[in-house]
C-alpha cells in the first residue's frame, strides 16, 4: 500500500521574488555598512530612543565604549525620562572627552530637571565658555539655570515649569512650558 501525498501551490512562483513587488529587495552584500554611531544618532533624531540605545550598544561591541556612544547612551537615556542612566553615562562621556559642549549641556539639562540647579548652572557656564558663546540653546539653558537659582523661593507648582526640547542630533534644550 503505498502513500501518496498530494501538495497545493497558492501561486505558481513558489518562494521566488515575484514582479508584483510583495517581496523585499535584495541586499547588496558588497556595499559598506552604516555605522551603528550614525545609526544612533539618526534614532535619537527621530525620537527613537530604545533603538538608539540598542544601535549605540551595537556600535559599543563593534568598536569599544568611547565617549560618543556614552554621550549617546546618555542622551537616549535622557529622552526615556531616566536622569540616573543618564547622569551617570554623561558624566562618563566627560570623563573620557571633556572637550564637547554638547555632553557638557545635556548633563546640564539632566542636572536641571533632576533639581540640581545649583550645580547645572556651573555645567552650563562651562558648556557655554567652551562653545566660545556661540550656541543659542546653551545660552538660552544657562539664562534659565540662573533665573532658577536666583528665585531660591519657588514653590512646589512652579518646579516643573520646564520642559525638554529636542535640538540637533544630541542637544537638548530646556523651555518654559506653555500652561
Amino acid at each position: 500500500m503505498g502513500l501518496t501525498l498530494g501538495l497545493a501551490a497558492c501561486s505558481t512562483g513558489g518562494f521566488s521574488a515575484s514582479g508584483d513587488g510583495t517581496f523585499a529587495p535584495g541586499v547588496d552584500r558588497g556595499a559598506t555598512a552604516v555605522s551603528g554611531v550614525d545609526v544612533g544618532h539618526r534614532l535619537l533624531a527621530a525620537g527613537e530612543y530604545e533603538l538608539a540605545i540598542r544601535a549605540f550598544n551595537r556600535a559599543a561591541l563593534a568598536q569599544g565604549l568611547d565617549a560618543e556612544i556614552l554621550s549617546g547612551l546618555g542622551s537616549a537615556n535622557l529622552g526615556l525620562g531616566r536622569l540616573g542612566q543618564a547622569e551617570k553615562l554623561l558624566r562618563r562621556a566627560i570623563d573620557a572627552d571633556d572637550t564637547q559642549p554638547e555632553v557638557w549641556n545635556n548633563l546640564g539639562v539632566v542636572l536641571m530637571e533632576a533639581g540640581k540647579t545649583g550645580e547645572a548652572e556651573q555645567v552650563f557656564r562651562k558648556a557655554y565658555a567652551m562653545d566660545n558663546a556661540e550656541s543659542e540653546q546653551i545660552r538660552d539653558n544657562l539664562r534659565l539655570a540662573l533665573a532658577k537659582s536666583d528665585n531660591s523661593v519657588i514653590n512646589d507648582t512652579d518646579t516643573n515649569n520646564y520642559k525638554l526640547v529636542r535640538r540637533g542630533t544630541s542637544d537638548y534644550l530646556i523651555r518654559p512650558a506653555s500652561n
